[in-house]
């Protein structure tokens, strides 16, 4: 029993000193969040007459940012063509994302993507995500792509949401969508209740 012991305390001290070793392997570092910048929405007002737009004719115009200043351009290129916005039963929403991004591979890839309250607030089913749906892997070969989520909580006195999508290397700024939560359609969306 005594040399186990002997045994466990040598391995400690082993481990205690290689992590002070030069060229030892460094512990993993957590991932930092950088603040999210305005985001470029459609401008055009949904019309009752007007059919949604297929995902591949959504098309939207930066707008000015809430301090009325111009955004300045972005390299950010993660687009969302298209979204289905489905009111549950049980009050929840679902929401049907579709996204556009020249992804690369693991290097370059659309992430993630919100729903934002008009006040900037974003939606989502767990609070500890990064965005309301986080993107796992690249879809290199699958452009555009849909995702949804399930089980976002809007309030009742919203009426509009803004949905966009961020890729991993240039963050936010690509094309994002506003949903009129009371229309049935409109500019690359479409609302069931």
């Amino acid at each position: 029993m005594l040399k186990l012991i002997l045994k466990l305390i040598a391995v400690f001290a082993l481990i205690s000193a290689c992590r002070n070793v030069p060229g030892a392997v460094p512990p993993p570092r957590q991932p930092t969040l950088t603040p999210r910048p305005a985001i470029a929405t459609s401008t055009a007002q949904p019309t009752p007459a007007t059919p949604s737009l297929p995902p591949a004719e959504a098309t939207s115009t930066p707008q000015p940012q809430a301090d009325d200043t111009e955004t300045t351009p972005s390299k950010a290129n993660a687009d969302v063509q298209f979204v289905r916005a489905d009111l549950r039963r049980d009050g929840s929403w679902t929401f049907n994302v579709t996204v556009a991004h020249p992804d690369t591979g693991w290097e370059d890839y659309a992430d993630g993507w919100d729903v934002a309250l008009p006040d900037g607030e974003v939606i989502k089913a767990n609070t500890a995500d990064p965005f309301t749906r986080l993107l796992l892997h690249p879809h290199e070969t699958e452009q555009p792509f849909t995702r949804s989520q399930s089980g976002l909580i809007i309030p009742a006195d919203v009426t509009t949401v803004t949905v966009r999508a961020h890729d991993l290397v240039d963050g936010w700024g690509g094309q994002g969508i506003v949903v009129d939560l009371t229309q049935a359609s409109g500019p690359g969306f479409e609302v069931t209740r």
